[in-house]
């Protein structure tokens, strides 16, 4: 086979609501069944992805808190793969009205419309950070740690190349993920913005969209995907438009 590992956002994606649906999770164990690796990559922080995903086994990693965070499910390690903010910054945040403001092992979270304070707390505090959004959620986190260089560290750790990966997303966090795999699916809930860079457009919404996706990748490995994808990584410019199945 030539795409080894399928690499999943949560929210919008494989989960809807914040859960998995029976039927996804179905279609991963056969994924996974396949001899193929998954791979979970989202921006939650880990405590409450353990809480809401009993399906987590299913995965051989995961990527949490946006790209900052490692965790493999078999041997329960996780390893951060970033320095958090200083606690001055969530303080600074707290006492400038930002709530909620959570906290994980390196990330920091909040939601629109407080994006502006916390440009501006980063700006008077003098701090190397970057500001992501994700569907009105509102992720600060280190310079240069996204949902990319996050699995990153799990294909290092699998010893894969990340052209025998296909990612499927749905939002605006997802844009590095993507564009860092050999393929690059959208569920047809996507952004428009995803849509468009995607090399394929899923006809079906959320987990039932991964679902589609898994049956194409068990029928020929993507078959006609590959080349496609291929020449969207040696073009320089006219990238052809995604396939579309109708979303």
């Amino acid at each position: 086979m030539w795409y080894s590992v399928l690499a999943c956002d949560y929210d919008g994606t494989v989960a809807k609501h914040g859960r998995i649906e029976p039927e996804t999770v179905k279609a991963l164990a056969r994924c996974r069944d396949s001899g193929r690796k998954l791979v979970l990559v989202t921006g939650r922080e880990l405590p409450e992805l353990l809480d809401i995903c009993p399906a987590i086994s299913l995965f051989e990693w995961v990527v949490a808190e946006n790209g900052a965070l490692l965790y493999r499910p078999a041997t329960r390690d996780e390893r951060p793969l970033a320095t958090a903010p200083p606690a001055e910054f969530v303080q600074e945040l707290c006492k400038r009205g930002v709530a909620p403001c959570a906290t994980g092992r390196v990330i920091v979270s909040t939601w629109e419309p407080h994006e502006e304070t916390v440009l501006a707390t980063i700006r008077d505090l003098g701090l190397e950070l970057q500001v992501i959004f994700n569907k009105g959620a509102v992720m600060i986190l280190p310079s240069g740690i996204n949902k990319a260089t996050g699995l990153a560290e799990a294909l290092a750790e699998m010893e894969i190349s990340p052209h025998n990966v296909v990612a499927v997303g749905d939002a605006e966090n997802d844009h590095a993920l993507l564009a860092s795999c050999g393929a690059s699916v959208a569920v047809a809930n996507a952004t428009e913005s995803l849509k468009k860079e995607a090399d394929l457009v899923l006809s079906k919404e959320n987990g039932a969209g991964v679902g589609e996706l898994i049956e194409q990748l068990l029928k020929d490995d993507l078959a006609d995907l590959r080349a496609r994808a291929a020449l969207r990584r040696g073009a320089t410019s006219d990238r052809p438009p995604p396939l579309d199945r109708g979303g």
